[in-house]
């Protein structure tokens, strides 16, 4: 019996030391502390933190219409758009012209597949010089140019596992989230792994296969962030405070977040077995405290993200920006609109829900892109009534000829870097 005993101690202990020689090492050297309280933030002149606004309303047809903008990507002259309440892809021109759709009937079942075939969400995949729109849906992968027409179908099983990396400039780094490295038999999962001409130089963060079985996890959504800056990416864990930065050769801590002891959970939250598989149940208990950060940018001097917890009320201050040189803490909802953005606001969230449930869609080509519904702006609107308010010529011509129930309106925003 002591035998076995010791056989199998020494076991998990190999398996043990295999893994942690393998794992790479977070750099923490450079790392800055940075104390938020949200409650803190001010508010400020939309002028103050943003240099250009532009309201892009998308045209409304019978054919174009839509809920709500789910996710939002630039090319290098429309906009693609996914809509959560309709399952489509709509392409429109940088003018907001509507120009083509993708939905279910595009995207037709194999004979053996009885399910209807739906989809949530696309990818832009660079084809050459042009962009193809691909979808996922039952065993393939439909890609579509940006008129709405099949290119080709594939299967799931055959496409190459490297398309959903992250390439940086150099073309021989690969960034591989959720990577699982192979010796041998074995296998041990990573949560990132930096790639050289596909072979593994970095491994971090190990976990297990069954980790979602096994407990609870809230995010924020996706946990790798483009902020606009060559060969960079943010990277954010469950239930973390930090910053990562993924850099060609290394993943370093960049900045840890501490947040008043109130609105923050237990440091060991993760290592606390009386919340295993109760995770939810404890943020119901504590709904003002955060349970990560998501959407974060490094655009100059600040870091703008968000705060998720369970949370909501009018009044909560959960989109910021910091400003790394003076430490000014500025509450995106709370920005005063000016001439810069014709006396309009610029996100809903101190109205309505997408901002909030959305933040910033993306930040591509030194821009930021957010949208709120035309019900926000008609509102907006309505509330300029009698201050004499002068529109540009495409709101003008919007405010004429569209309504509440019209389109969704594209904010692009470029945001200051000092």
């Amino acid at each position: 019996m002591l035998k076995k005993t010791l056989s199998s101690i020494f076991v998990c202990l190999l398996f043990a030391f295999n893994i942690l020689a393998q794992t790479s090492k977070v750099d923490s050297s450079e790392m800055v502390t940075l104390r938020i309280d949200p409650d803190a933030a001010r508010g400020a002149a939309v002028s103050q933190i943003f240099e250009e606004v532009k309201f892009i309303p998308l045209e409304t047809t019978k054919e174009s219409l839509f809920g709500s903008i789910s996710q939002l990507r630039t090319t290098k002259d429309s906009y693609v758009i996914y809509d959560y309440d309709t399952k489509s892809v709509l392409i429109f021109n940088k003018d907001g012209k509507y120009r083509a759709k993708v939905n279910s009937s595009k995207v037709t079942a194999d004979a053996n597949e009885k399910d209807k075939q739906v989809f949530y969400g696309f990818n832009l995949i660079k084809n050459k010089d042009e962009s193809l729109i691909r979808i996922s849906s039952g065993k393939n992968y439909f890609f579509f140019d940006l008129d709405g027409k099949l290119v080709k179908k594939e299967a799931v099983g055959k496409r190459n596992a490297e398309d959903r990396y992250i390439k940086f400039a150099d073309s021989i780094t690969t960034i591989a989230p959720f990577h699982i490295y192979k010796n041998g038999k074995d296998s041990t999962n990573y949560e990132i792994a930096i790639l050289n001409n596909k072979k593994e130089v970095g491994l971090y963060f190990p976990f297990e296969s069954e980790r979602f079985e096994k407990d609870q996890y809230m995010g924020g959504g996706n946990p790798v962030t483009d902020y606009g800056t060559a060969n960079e990416l943010f990277y954010i864990r469950y239930y973390e405070y930090n910053l990562y930065k993924i850099k060609p050769k290394t993943v370093s801590l960049a900045y840890r977040i501490i947040f008043p002891a109130s609105i923050s959970i237990p440091k060991n939250f993760m290592d606390m077995t009386e919340y295993k598989k109760k995770r939810v149940e404890y943020f119901e208990k504590n709904p003002n405290q955060i349970y990560g950060i998501s959407n974060p940018y490094l655009i100059g001097d600040n870091i703008y993200f968000k705060t998720n917890s369970w949370g909501w009320s009018q009044d909560k201050k959960n989109a910021l920006v910091y400003n790394l040189k003076n430490g000014d803490l500025t509450s995106l909802k709370n920005l005063e609109p000016d001439t810069l953005s014709q006396f309009l606001p610029v996100t809903d969230g101190g109205s309505f829900y997408d901002f909030t449930n959305n933040g910033f869609h993306s930040y591509e080509n030194g821009y930021l892109y957010t949208s709120y519904s035309s019900l926000a702006l008609f509102t907006f609107k309505d509330l300029n009534v009698g201050k004499d308010r002068k529109y540009d010529p495409v709101l003008t011509k919007f405010f004429e000829t569209q309504n509440k129930k019209s389109n969704p309106i594209i904010i692009q925003l470029k945001p200051k870097k000092n």
